[in-house]
C-alpha cells in the first residue's frame, strides 16, 4: 500500500486537470469534482487509476476535502490545487510530515517561470491588526508596511527548510490521524477560503508542527477556480469567510477591530469599485457586507450572507 495519497478538489477545472493529474505519477489520487460544468469529470473519468467523486451540487472546499481524505485509505495525505503540479519526488515532504510531534509538511511553489511564489508559499496566521490592513486595502497600497511582510513571510528565505505556520491548501501534506483528530476541515467556511488557515491554526494549537520542506516543489499557476466566480460572489465568500475565521480565533476585542474595519473598507471599497466599473451593483454587494459585519459585530457571530440568490 501506497503512503501517500493525493487528494484534488476541482471546479471548473478542465483546462488545468490533466497536467496535475500527470504529474502525480502512480500515487493514488481522489479527485472530488464541485459540480464542474466544462468536462473537469468526463477527463478525471478517463483514467482509470484516478477515483472520481463527482457532487452534484458545490459542497465547498472543506467539505470536499473530507470526502477525498475519506475516499484514501493512506497515512499521509497530499492536498493538491488543479492547477498546481508535482515538480520533484514526495519523499522529503513525507519523512518531515512522519516525524515525532509533527502533523502537516508543506513544500515551495514556484511560478510558470520557476520563481517562488513568496507572499503565498507561506504565511503566518493573521492576527486582528493584519485583517484590519488587509480589508482596508492598506496591505495593498502599502506592501512594505511590517504587518504585511510579517503576515505574507516577506522577511524569510523561502529556500531554507523550518518550522511554518500557515502554509496554503494548494500544496499542503497532513497525517490521517491528524486530520482525524481535528474532526477534519471546518465545512462553515463555505464554500472557501480561510479553512486551510483555520486547520494550520487548530493543528498548532494542539501541539504540532507544521515542517517547510523547499526542496520539494510544485508548479502553481494560482486563481485558476475562482477566476470564473461572478465579483459579488468572490468579494463576498471572501469577506464571509474572514469574519468567520476571526469569529473563531480571536478573543471578543480583536474580533469587533476587524469587523468594524470591514463596515469601513465596505464604503471606500464601495466608491472605488462604483467608479472603476461604471456601475452601481458596488453599492448593494459592499452594502450587504457591510450590514453583515455590522450584525455580527453587534451579535459575535457570523450569519451566512445572501447575495442576489448566489450566496448559500
Amino acid at each position: 500500500m501506497k503512503l501517500t495519497g493525493v487528494v484534488v478538489v476541482t471546479y471548473n477545472s478542465a483546462q488545468v486537470i490533466e497536467r496535475c493529474l500527470d504529474s502525480c505519477g502512480d500515487v493514488p489520487v481522489v479527485v472530488i469534482d464541485n459540480a464542474s460544468e466544462d468536462g473537469t469529470c468526463a477527463l478525471v473519468r478517463a483514467r482509470g487509476s484516478v477515483t472520481l467523486i463527482a457532487n452534484a451540487v458545490n459542497e465547498g472546499f472543506a467539505s470536499a476535502v473530507n470526502q477525498g481524505v475519506a475516499a484514501l485509505d493512506t497515512e499521509l495525505i497530499l492536498l493538491l490545487n488543479p492547477d498546481a503540479e508535482l515538480t520533484s519526488r514526495l519523499d522529503e515532504l513525507e519523512q518531515a510530515c512522519s516525524e515525532a510531534g509533527t502533523g502537516l509538511a508543506a513544500g515551495k511553489l514556484v511560478n510558470e517561470a520557476g520563481a517562488v511564489q513568496r507572499g503565498f508559499t507561506l504565511r503566518r496566521f493573521p492576527t486582528p491588526g493584519t485583517l484590519v490592513l488587509e480589508v482596508l486595502g492598506i496591505n495593498r497600497l502599502l506592501a512594505a508596511n511590517p504587518v504585511n511582510r510579517r503576515y505574507r513571510c516577506l522577511d524569510l528565505d523561502l529556500d531554507h527548510a523550518g518550522e511554518a505556520e500557515q502554509p496554503p491548501g494548494a500544496f499542503l501534506m497532513f497525517r490521517r490521524e491528524v486530520w482525524q483528530r481535528l474532526g477534519g476541515f471546518d465545512t462553515q467556511f463555505h464554500p472557501l477560503w480561510f479553512e486551510d488557515v483555520d486547520f494550520c491554526k487548530r493543528a498548532i494549537d494542539m501541539g504540532l508542527k507544521i515542517r517547510y520542506v523547499p526542496r520539494v516543489t510544485a508548479r502553481h499557476r494560482g486563481g485558476h477556480s475562482i477566476a470564473g466566480l461572478e465579483w459579488s460572489s468572490r468579494e463576498a465568500y471572501w469577506y464571509v469567510s474572514l469574519l468567520k475565521y476571526a469569529s473563531k480565533h480571536f478573543r471578543p476585542l480583536g474580533y469587533r477591530r476587524v469587523a468594524t474595519a470591514v463596515m469601513l473598507g465596505s464604503m471606500f471599497r464601495t466608491v472605488v469599485e462604483v467608479v472603476r466599473r461604471r456601475s452601481f451593483m458596488p453599492i448593494r454587494v459592499y452594502g450587504e457586507i457591510g450590514r453583515l459585519a455590522g450584525r455580527s459585530l453587534i451579535s459575535g457571530r457570523v450569519s451566512e450572507l445572501k447575495l442576489f440568490g448566489q450566496l448559500q
